[in-house]
């Protein structure tokens, strides 16, 4: 038995429904239990996250890098030829990853080594672009043009620089379990979404209208991925940048849908709502981030457009603005009472479908309300 395992209020029930125990030990286990709970220090392997100016610095720095040989790579850069770009990201790639990889063997160290191995990662569309370029290799299209029209264009010649670098992601991620790996490869997910498009519809007849619809499609289809993917633990948080991906390509896919209706419009923001409940059920800050964005993307368009003559208009909104913090605080206030009543009245099932984290969160939740009930109270 795991030493560091730990017993639930939930577990507790369940022995008292499988007649494992009866309720008179029930109530007698609750307070002990509680107490215990309080005393007890937190298990050796709790570590407190945290995210300070080191942290930002080498985020910071990863991503420079990272950039620097991709998007903002100038016209000179691309004047090196094929040969020289695929030295270029063949050396870089090496010698970030060795560095990583020297420093991911010290604890101290690990996140600055995992930073480096994703930008070594990213270093896979230069190496492969410049063996396209060199052999003229194009998967049956013509040239794209310069590797830095890669962040810019959507063309099927850059198919195979995308397999590659997801093909290089998935390896480096099993050998090195660090969360931001998973970035350069839902953005080349991405690319390759949308230039297998182009590859199969033909670049010319690829229009904006058919690139907004593949992107929505895209982020549903991610997010539904990496919901499955979360149903189990995992050694590392993967999902954090594959939701972010997810809800930037569906949020954008959708906030840049064209449409003249008052009711289309509207409707838009109901999906923006629900994107804020989606958060509250997933755990997943980030769609609440894009559902608040959307939110006053419709109303601005209900202020310049339908009430731009309005006087009240603009009170009635700061008003409105005033009650959400409000509602925020209340809500504050009663976090574990609302969990708990989720715990309650929320079908097993579709609790069960919650990801992971945000079930371990919600179980947190209602063990701490435990030790605060009156009934856990020991006198």
């Amino acid at each position: 038995m795991n030493p560091n395992s730990q017993f639930s209020l939930r577990d507790l029930e369940a022995a008292v429904s499988a007649g494992v125990i009866d309720s008179t030990a029930f109530e007698r286990l609750r307070p002990f239990l509680a107490q215990r709970g309080a005393t007890m220090p937190p298990p050796a392997t709790a570590k407190t996250s945290r995210f300070d100016l080191m942290h930002v610095l080498w985020y910071a720095g990863a991503l420079i890098t990272m950039s620097a040989m991709g998007l903002f790579s100038t016209l000179a850069f691309g004047a090196m030829g094929g040969t020289g770009l695929t030295a270029t990201g063949f050396l870089y790639g090496l010698g970030l990853w060795y560095v990583g990889h020297r420093l991911w063997q010290s604890e101290e160290t690990r996140t600055p080594g995992g930073l480096l191995i994703a930008a070594a990662v990213s270093m896979v569309p230069l190496a492969v672009f410049g063996i396209q370029s060199a052999a003229n290799a194009w998967a049956g299209f013509e040239a794209p043009g310069t590797f830095q029209s890669f962040y810019k264009y959507i063309k099927g010649g850059w198919v195979p620089m995308e397999v590659a670098t997801l093909v290089v992601s998935v390896l480096a991620a099993r050998r090195y379990p660090f969360a931001f790996i998973a970035f350069p490869a839902a953005m080349c997910l991405w690319f390759l979404s949308m230039d297998l498009t182009a590859w199969f519809a033909d670049d010319k007849h690829f229009d904006y209208t058919l690139r907004r619809q593949v992107s929505l499609v895209f982020g549903m289809v991610l997010f539904v991925a990496v919901w499955i993917y979360e149903l189990r633990p995992r050694r590392a948080d993967y999902a954090f940048w594959l939701h972010l991906v997810a809800a930037i390509t569906f949020w954008g896919g959708l906030t840049f849908q064209s449409s003249s209706s008052e009711v289309g419009k509207f409707l838009y923001c109901l999906i923006n709502v629900g994107l804020i409940m989606i958060a509250i059920y997933m755990g997943r800050r980030v769609y609440a981030v894009f559902g608040v964005i959307g939110i006053m993307t419709y109303l601005g368009h209900l202020a310049y457009t339908v009430f731009k003559d309005s006087l009240l208009f603009p009170f009635a909104l700061s008003a409105f603005g005033l009650a959400m913090v409000a509602a925020g605080i209340w809500l504050a206030r009663r976090r574990e009472r609302i969990a708990n009543w989720m715990e309650a009245h929320i079908p097993a099932e579709l609790m069960a479908l919650r990801p992971y984290p945000a079930r371990v969160a919600g179980e947190a939740q209602r063990s701490s309300s435990l030790d605060k009930s009156p009934s856990g109270s020991t006198g």
